[in-house]
């Protein structure tokens, strides 16, 4: 089974140069690397030696919201267009595990395989003063306490689709293809990679939380609930509502309630900000 996994970026190289050596670093490495450069032309200065050769494409976009479902769109259709069979998708800031393409792969390949595949993902603390090393890693991450963890050679079937996440996921080409990818009416922080895992149960595609495909989430500032994406979650999880019903995100929106920064309004049963 030919795979690639296929990363998306826009500044941030010293968390792609870290990704791609956990790649090289792997006991399998994948057949393509697929990096999606959103208005970044530095990206590949940043990617040197090792096999597969990186694949970097320029994505050129004029608003401030990153497109990021065109841009994993975009890396899919390269990556079918060159023979990839396995789709693995792996956030930027997130470096892949020694035995994560194994296992992807390995998985995707059996008789059980053709879902949405999931790998469990550690949170690591923030990088010592010399960088992060990858032998390290494992010790030093925290999973995310929300989300399953599979046995390390074993797989969790009949996962819950509304945990779907796009840090690192897995899926065959044939798959991708049958569901269309992401809609690219989202764009900007949220809500993208769950419409994609309700796009899967609305097909009846089942998702699998693959043991011992560890990827390590580096360690970056950010806002619990997220103010800095506040009108990207308002716009996203209105469109997302409009597709499925109901409110993603909803921690973060009561959150921003609590704090004043947003209210429901009973008439358009939407939420607005208080200060647009």
């Amino acid at each position: 089974m030919r795979s690639a996994v296929i990363t998306l970026l826009s500044g941030r190289h010293g968390h792609l140069s870290l990704q791609r050596r956990g790649l090289l670093a792997g006991t399998r490495q994948p057949d393509q690397y697929v990096v999606v450069a959103i208005n970044d032309p530095a990206a590949a200065s940043v990617l040197d030696g090792g096999l597969p050769e990186p694949d970097v494409i320029q994505l050129s976009w004029p608003g401030r919201q990153l497109p990021l479902a065109r841009a994993r769109n975009l890396g899919a259709r390269r990556a079918i267009s060159r023979g990839a069979d396995l789709l693995i998708f792996l956030d930027v800031d997130c470096v892949p595990g020694t035995r994560m393409v194994q296992r992807y792969t390995e998985y995707a390949g059996s008789q059980a395989g053709p879902g949405l595949l999931c790998g469990p993902v550690a949170y690591l603390p923030p990088a010592p003063d010399q960088g992060y090393e990858l032998a390290s890693l494992a010790s030093a991450g925290r999973p995310h306490p929300a989300r399953p963890v599979p046995p390390e050679e074993g797989a969790l079937a009949g996962g819950d689709h509304s945990l779907f996440w796009s840090l690192s996921f897995g899926l065959r080409a044939s798959l991708w293809q049958h569901l269309g990818g992401f809609c690219e009416r989202y764009t900007g922080y949220g809500a993208e990679d769950t419409d994609f895992g309700q796009l899967a149960a609305s097909h009846r595609i089942g998702l699998t939380w693959v043991g011992g495909a560890w990827a390590y989430h580096q360690h970056h500032p950010t806002c619990d609930p997220p103010v800095q994406h506040l009108h990207d979650i308002l716009r996203n999880a209105a469109i997302f509502r409009e597709r499925w019903g109901w409110w993603p995100m909803s921690g973060w929106l009561q959150d921003f309630a609590r704090q004043g920064l947003i209210r429901f309004e009973p008439t358009s049963q939407t939420w607005r900000a208080v200060n647009p």
